[in-house]
């Protein structure tokens, strides 16, 4: 269960203080979503999953039932691989009070549930205009990043959840004056970085049972998830900075 801070007991601010900013919800977040950005929550408001709070300056404010919300999507989309559309309508589905289960992952035998993910999983699409409007970039900005493998397409020509983050921290990282051809170096070791963690588990993902197979899915996400909390301390290291 995710802990979210409590709230103050002032008079009339009891609810104010209750309210937490996209840094905060990002900090609360990453114990269990080490990879979760501040992108990804901007997209998944964009896409109508939740609705924060806006002060009259126009910043986000979360209650606690937001972060709850939004520990559950990501939990949905991590644990299930469901399409953003699919946790949409189970979402909403629970706040009718209807009774609904998640699509299973597995299959039976013997009356047992036996771990069987797809050999393809479903995950969250977008196409190229929903992503340059998520991104906030222009058509010529994103051709510019393909050029360099920064972002990079399906095979049907449409574009997974995580393009959106990679779209979102690239323009942001232009307002510093970093462009597509100095972020090489990055994606460069992104691939190493993957390419260590496949080596890992090729063995497993190879396996005839389909329980080993499984485990090299939640194995694969495990070592995801410390391969990107080494390279952010190294680099904070690097720097000598110390992030929140």
């Amino acid at each position: 269960m995710l802990q979210t801070p409590s709230g103050g007991a002032g008079h009339g601010t009891a609810a104010t203080d209750r309210l937490m900013s996209i840094g905060t919800v990002l900090n609360v977040l990453r114990d269990e979503f080490p990879e979760v950005t501040i992108s990804k929550i901007r997209f998944l408001e964009a896409e109508g999953l939740i609705e924060p709070q806006r002060t009259p300056s126009g910043y986000r404010k979360f209650s606690a039932h937001d972060v709850e919300r939004l520990g559950h999507v990501l939990r949905m989309q991590r644990d299930h691989y469901l399409p953003l559309k699919v946790i949409r309508e189970h979402l909403e589905a629970m706040e009718r009070g209807e009774a609904v289960q998640l699509p299973a992952l597995g299959r039976q035998r013997d009356g047992e549930s036996v771990p069987e993910p797809p050999e393809a999983p479903t995950a969250a699409r977008i196409g190229r205009e929903e992503l340059l409007a998520a991104a906030g970039v222009g058509e010529e900005e994103l051709r510019e990043w393909e050029s360099y493998g920064l972002v990079t397409s399906l095979e049907d020509g449409v574009y997974d959840a995580e393009a959106v983050t990679v779209a979102s921290l690239i323009a942001e990282l232009g307002r510093f004056g970093i462009e597509p051809r100095h972020l090489r170096v990055m994606k460069a070791a992104a691939d190493r970085e993957a390419g260590l963690v496949d080596q890992v588990v090729a063995p497993l993902k190879r396996h005839r049972n389909p329980q080993t197979r499984a485990h090299a899915e939640a194995r694969t996400k495990e070592l995801a998830g410390l391969t990107v909390r080494l390279h952010a301390a190294l680099v904070q290291m690097a720097l000598g900075v110390r992030l929140p």
